[in-house]
């Protein structure tokens, strides 16, 4: 049985409260840090209700706190302060209950939703055919943050692997082939030399140009050696794509690829009913949807483009026709595209097309947009000589610094030991870099920045749940029972313990994961005042004792929760 958050079941002992006192059964009480000594929790609702219901909040705040009462034994102290806001402070034997119960949760006190949806998540989308670089590490990394995060939040998540695996390169690759005598590649590298030489041939030579579109079409009706040849360029560049994702500890696989090729057949009837329903227009042979809110330079209507004027199909009809399928096929409650805020427009345009369709009515449809990734010099991340980054080479270098760390500072473990360390830390260390930074703002990226051992950073958090799991070890005992409650320090670090849950729902409400690193950044620094102040070894009693190790285990459980909904793994020793 999950172990309700205190602050969970405060704010609906007070909705309860204000129910019964002024029959307003549908204001949620905004619950924050109190400013007031000897108060945990601020309440404000009176003045939002006294203007509705003209009365002074103070005098609505006096009768919510005499229908409040102890909030069933939740706190110790209540009183109305200023012009109508509530100074709550929980009573320590209520957060000491919590916590033993949320030990003995499986879900460290976070419920499961109470109205579990249905959630479609875009993310990744990396192309056939072209090595993953750093412009994929932001989608794939926020997107499957995102993605534990609705899980662990009990909503049933549908991972969508936007994989570009169609169009026009796909011509000229495959005739370069047929051409070439090629029909198997051996790896990711032999692919690279044929994408290089057939983009060569493309631009050099018209007639080659021209077979090529021609393969296009062959491949578009379904030429069985055509697709034979395709089916190679795909399965090659999953294999190095997978290989990333492993690298990552990502959670997305082969069976969540859904590419564009999937909704290739679903495209003339898109447009159709698009059409059919007057929110799609043709215009000089094209078939275009014009926006009702982006115009172009001379002040015309954007358009989206379904289908272009030779009857080829534009990425507005592949994205319309996953927004149908994944509506009347996988009834999503809700659809999320994690993508380069550059493409806040089309999505924009995409979206409002399917909402004046009909496909979305009830349904929440989401861009969640990220900004750009850039060096300490404030420009694009780039090789020295201008070029992409590879993503395997970002990786290989976070890795090889955070060894060269680890070395330094655990000389004495094993060689295998400190490899697994390595790994976990540089991993962790690229993919916190970005999570922790709000998602809208431009990532500046920096090596000594992200291993740092200070500040709000992966190896920081990691060395702090590593050192709250080892005390237990240390002690040869256990405790799953939090008893005495009896310094502030103790109570401060209850309290954000019990916090967890909240953030997770901001996490999962706003598509927001720094939020939740912001938290274990707060929650780690709590634990160092507690640790600090509070004597666990040497605690004056045995139950004194076994209470912080308890307190200890429960951080340590808590941190190590929120770096795996981050995707970050906790290694046994650090």
């Amino acid at each position: 049985m999950t172990a309700i958050a205190p602050t969970h079941a405060l704010r609906a002992a007070l909705t309860g409260a204000i129910d019964r006192a002024l029959g307003e059964a549908d204001v949620d009480p905004l619950l924050v840090p109190s400013r007031q000594p000897g108060a945990d929790l601020q309440a404000n609702f009176a003045m939002k209700l006294a203007k509705q219901l003209g009365q002074p909040p103070r005098a609505l705040a006096e009768r919510v706190l005499e229908a409040l009462g102890d909030a069933g034994g939740l706190l110790t102290s209540a009183e109305v302060s200023g012009p109508g806001f509530l100074n709550l402070a929980f009573a320590p034997d209520a957060l000491a209950r919590w916590g033993t119960a949320a030990l003995a949760d499986p879900r460290l006190g976070v419920a499961p939703a109470a109205e579990p949806q249905t959630v479609v998540v875009d993310y990744s989308a990396p192309n056939v055919a072209k090595e993953m670089h750093v412009g994929h590490l932001r989608s794939t990394v926020i997107g499957d943050a995102i993605v534990r995060t609705l899980e662990f939040e009990g909503h049933a998540v549908v991972r969508a692997n936007h994989l570009g695996d169609w169009g026009t390169q796909f011509g000229m690759l495959t005739q370069h082939m047929l051409d070439s005598g090629i029909e198997h590649l051996p790896d990711f590298a032999a692919l690279g030399v044929l994408y290089r030489d057939a983009k060569q041939r493309f631009d050099a030579d018209p007639a080659f140009a021209e077979t090529a579109r021609l393969r296009v079409v062959a491949l578009q009706a379904g030429d069985p050696t055509t697709l034979a040849l395709w089916r190679d360029l795909v399965a090659v560049s999953l294999e190095h794509i997978n290989a990333i994702y492993r690298r990552l500890d990502v959670t997305l696989t082969d069976e969540h690829v859904v590419g564009e090729s999937f909704y290739n057949p679903l495209l003339a009837a898109t447009v159709d009913a698009l059409l059919e329903a007057g929110v799609a227009t043709e215009s000089q042979g094209a078939v275009v949807v014009a926006s009702s809110r982006f115009t172009n330079q001379d002040g015309t209507p954007a358009v989206l483009i379904i289908r272009k004027s030779d009857g080829g199909y534009g990425y507005g009809a592949t994205d319309l026709a996953a927004i149908r399928y994944r509506t009347t096929d996988l009834d999503a409650d809700r659809m999320i595209y994690v993508t380069d805020a550059r493409q806040a427009q089309h999505f924009a345009m995409v979206f409002d097309a399917a909402a004046a369709a009909g496909w979305t009515e009830g349904r929440q449809v989401e861009h969640v947009p990220f900004g750009a990734m850039l060096g300490d010099d404030g420009r694009p991340f780039k090789t020295r000589s201008g070029g992409t980054i590879a993503l395997t080479e970002l990786l290989d270098s976070a890795i090889e610094r955070a060894q060269a760390i680890v070395d330094a500072k655990n000389p004495d473990l094993d060689a295998a030991e400190r490899a697994d360390i390595a790994q976990a830390v540089g991993i962790g260390a690229v993919k916190y870099a970005d999570l922790s930074t709000s998602r809208q703002r431009d990532l500046i990226f920096s090596f000594d920045r992200m291993l740092a051992l200070d500040g709000n950073t992966a190896p920081y958090l990691l060395y702090a749940a590593v050192r709250a799991g080892s005390i237990a070890t240390r002690a040869g005992e256990t405790s799953t029972v939090v008893a005495t409650i009896t310094e502030p320090v103790e109570q401060a670090l209850l309290l954000k313990l019990a916090a967890f849950a909240d953030v997770l729902d901001e996490v999962a409400a706003t598509l927001e994961p720094h939020l939740l690193c912001t938290y274990l950044y707060e929650l780690a620094g709590q634990y160092t005042s507690f640790y600090e102040a509070c004597p666990v070894l040497k605690a004056d009693t045995p139950e004194q004792r076994s209470s912080r190790l308890a307190l200890c285990t429960l951080t340590a459980e808590t941190l190590t929760r929120g770096l795996g909904l981050l995707g970050i793994t906790v290694p046994a020793r650090m």
